[in-house]
């Protein structure tokens, strides 16, 4: 992405753990995303994330798949290794993490409900259901869509499609806007009563891109509201400690990128 803020989160990981980093963002043609992968390791890239449109494309292309990336089919972080190319997703895992340290939210246990059935929505079902929630719902413009993720992960946990009028009377401690519509600055249409007390509205875009879901989800009662910028710095710090070996520090990041969010 053009203005991905993931150059400046690995700069700040590598300034942290003393490592020699360097990441840059390189855009690729969308009929040639292989070719564009070739040469950056053919120049000596070791590593690089992949957003989207990439990820399934990254995935295939890969030989040896991590669990989270098969359980998500898509990839958001690609290894170059002896072996060959290797993917993982780190995405799932990085939602987890922003919840649970930055937001004190802890799935276990809770009603949460998945707005979308897409590469993103099926990456943070898989690690949402690791934390074993009472209940994990899904929705998605397309039923049919979010019934398709709902099969293929229900030996997981306990997940379940439903339509957007089916959520009438029922209340969640979490909402998770994992749709397109943050990225075309769309509003969606929720139900009343859907936020819980002391419930959480939660968007896996960040900044402006997050607003318009937010604003929905303040005036339908949800306690708090978050952004994803948590998550983006989370996964970043997963797929450091994948390339590097060390885990950087988050909180100190996350802290640095609201100031320059808010300069």
């Amino acid at each position: 992405m053009e203005h991905s803020l993931s150059p400046f989160i690995h700069a700040a990981f590598a300034a942290q753990t003393g490592q020699d980093v360097r990441y840059e963002r390189l855009l690729a043609p969308l009929d040639d995303f292989a070719g564009t992968l070739a040469q950056f390791r053919a120049r000596g890239g070791q590593g690089a994330n992949v957003t989207v449109p990439f990820k399934q494309t990254a995935f295939a292309l890969a030989n040896i798949h991590h669990p989270r990336a098969r359980l998500a089919q898509a990839a958001n972080t690609l290894l170059f290794t002896e072996y060959g190319l290797e993917a993982d997703n780190t995405d799932g895992a990085g939602l987890v993490n922003d919840l649970c340290r930055n937001l004190d939210f802890h799935p276990a246990g809770t009603r949460i409900l998945l707005l979308g059935a897409g590469g993103a929505a099926r990456g943070a079902a898989v690690a949402l259901l690791a934390e074993r929630p009472a209940q994990l719902v899904v929705v998605n413009r397309t039923t049919a869509r979010a019934q398709e993720l709902t099969q293929q992960l229900s030996g997981l946990g306990r997940i379940e499609a439903h339509e957007l009028a089916q959520l009438t009377g029922q209340a969640f401690d979490c909402v998770i806007n994992a749709t397109a519509a943050s990225l075309a600055g769309e509003s969606i249409l929720l139900p009343t009563g859907l936020f819980a007390d002391g419930s959480l509205a939660y968007d896996m875009m960040y900044g402006d891109a997050a607003s318009a879901f937010l604003a929905v989800a303040r005036e339908h009662g949800a306690s708090r509201m978050s952004d994803g910028l948590g998550m983006l710095v989370e996964q970043a710090a997963l797929s450091f400690a994948l390339w590097r070996g060390e885990t950087p520090e988050t909180a100190p990041v996350l802290q640095q990128l609201r100031a320059r969010l808010r300069g």
